[in-house]
């Protein structure tokens, strides 16, 4: 009982010898501050890593968008239209394939 009151009054600390308690509670102090900030340090990547993530979904979606619109406008049925308004047509001759003499 009396070590019990002697650990709860802090008796440790304060006697004669009490130059090496307070350098292993120091050590102990600073290697959990070093946990902490190494913790906090993690949680910041992994927050950072999820917004990467976030815009690589949205810039390949917007990707996607893009590459069908180019699909759309390059349909022949499409290219042929915006030339026949400029007045445009497709050949009614097949073109000539040529074949040089060696």
């Amino acid at each position: 009982m009396n070590q019990l009151l002697a650990f709860l009054n802090i008796e440790f600390l304060i006697k004669d010898d009490a130059l090496r308690n307070w350098r292993i509670l120091l050590f102990v102090s600073f290697l959990a501050l070093v946990i902490i900030a190494s913790g906090h340090s993690a949680d910041r990547k992994i927050f950072e890593i999820a917004q990467l993530n976030s815009d690589i979904k949205e810039i390949k979606s917007e990707f996607v968008e893009t590459r069908a619109q180019l699909m759309r406008l390059k349909m022949e049925t499409r290219i042929t239209k915006k030339l026949a308004e400029k007045g445009i047509g497709p050949a009614g001759t097949p073109p000539i394939k040529l074949i040089p003499k060696k």
